[in-house]
């Protein structure tokens, strides 16, 4: 029987891509390391019982925030829209990939053909922004010189170009990247050849059961907030349930922290939350691998910087984007499937829970820059989700 993302998995499309600039901006900070020959060992013990916190360089060293750009960041898989915002033909979504840190210019189009496609949003003559808001169109033309293309990227014109030798070739076409759908979440890649298999299978074999395409998107119930904190530092009090019961009283209410557990895949885990008896939680239909647990929340971390929290009243799709290397912009988009469950549960005050949260990681960036600061040790039974989340960097950091 076909699992659900290997049905998922026949929308990505991947075509040929160039290779990624590197762009560099920092900020001078005293207290921030920018010497990039100190070589800090970024290594993690496989064995939790055995290991050490990653090196807080992650945290505090200008360089590490710069080379994560390309080693973490522009490979990974990002959150881009939904498909109502792009569900008619001629339709062009532009947006920035990972913005005020890789700033890369992209745009979503559908075609006449009602196919989707990601490309670069910069025009291949002389750079110009070719969609600058959210618009329908028959074509791609730039207003700087007339260029145009097909809405699947393909040049088609350009004036004023009769004796340019060899042209056009391929390289006059938009750069195409690949685009990932599940139900109606659209998201996308600067690495040409990457795969969503292992970011996402676990999560939508998990939730197959749900009828996705029912969430709705709440402007209204969806927020940024401005974290003073590094982006590692965020994710990582995400990962963990141990600080519920000291941190998130509201939230200890109602979850079971006796059975909260963690589950590790290659690029993603899932902490389940277990309802308190009385309290909210997922009617499971059979088919479900949790019929007969009492649900009240699945917490799905995507490496390196998205959260999926589902709960019976919908979805709040968290992202988290560094800014500099100690402020983090984390973007809180709510979609609703049942209503008449808001207020109720694991999920009924996300803001008092993101404001509890804000607090403790803004006093762990400042306490990591102590001298008498160097690696913490983990819980076993509790720090799973930190632990594969600082060997994961220290993967792709070495």
């Amino acid at each position: 029987m076909e699992g659900a993302f290997s049905a998922a998995i026949k929308s990505c499309v991947t075509l040929k891509s160039n290779c990624t600039k590197l762009y560099f901006h920092s900020e001078s900070e005293k207290e921030i390391n920018t010497d990039l020959s100190m070589n800090p060992d970024f290594s993690v013990h496989p064995d939790i019982a055995k290991a050490q916190t990653i090196s807080t360089e992650v945290y505090l060293s200008e360089g590490v925030f710069a080379s994560a750009k390309e080693k973490i960041f522009a490979p990974s898989w990002q959150f881009v829209c939904d498909t109502d915002q792009v569900s008619n033909a001629g339709a062009a979504y532009p947006f920035t990939f990972v913005e005020n840190y890789l700033q890369e210019p992209l745009v979503i189009t559908r075609d006449k053909h009602d196919q989707l496609h990601c490309l670069s949003n910069v025009c291949t003559h002389r750079g110009n922004i070719l969609v600058d808001k959210p618009c329908q169109l028959n074509h791609l033309q730039c207003r700087y010189h007339g260029r145009r293309f097909n809405l699947d990227g393909a040049f088609t014109f350009m004036p004023e170009f009769k004796e340019v030798e060899n042209f056009p070739t391929k390289s006059d076409d938009l750069h195409s990247l690949p685009l990932f759908q599940w139900g109606k979440w659209l998201f996308t890649s600067l690495q040409h050849d990457a795969s969503p298999e292992p970011y996402f299978r676990e999560m939508i074999d998990r939730l197959a059961w749900l009828p996705m395409n029912e969430f709705k998107f709440r402007p209204d119930l969806s927020r940024d907030y401005k974290v003073e904190a590094n982006w590692a530092l965020y994710c990582e009090n995400y990962l963990e349930g141990f600080h519920i019961p000291f941190v998130h009283a509201g939230l200890n209410a109602v979850i079971d922290y006796g059975t909260y557990t963690t589950e590790l895949f290659r690029y993603s885990n899932l902490q389940l939350g277990i309802a308190k008896y009385g309290e909210l939680a997922f009617d499971l239909p059979p088919s479900s691998p949790d019929f007969g647990k009492r649900v009240a929340g699945y917490y799905f971390w995507i490496f390196p910087n998205m959260m999926f929290n589902f709960y019976p009243w919908g979805l709040s799709i968290n992202i988290v984007r560094p800014v500099t290397i100690s402020k983090t912009l984390v973007s809180f988009l709510t979609y609703v499937w049942d209503e008449s469950k808001l207020e109720q549960g694991a999920g009924s005050d996300l803001f008092r829970v993101e404001m509890e949260d804000e607090e403790v990681v803004q006093a762990v960036q400042k306490g990591i820059r102590s001298r008498f600061y160097t690696h913490g040790r983990y819980s076993v039974t509790r720090e799973q989700g930190t632990h594969h989340f600082h060997r994961l960097l220290a993967e792709v950091l070495k």
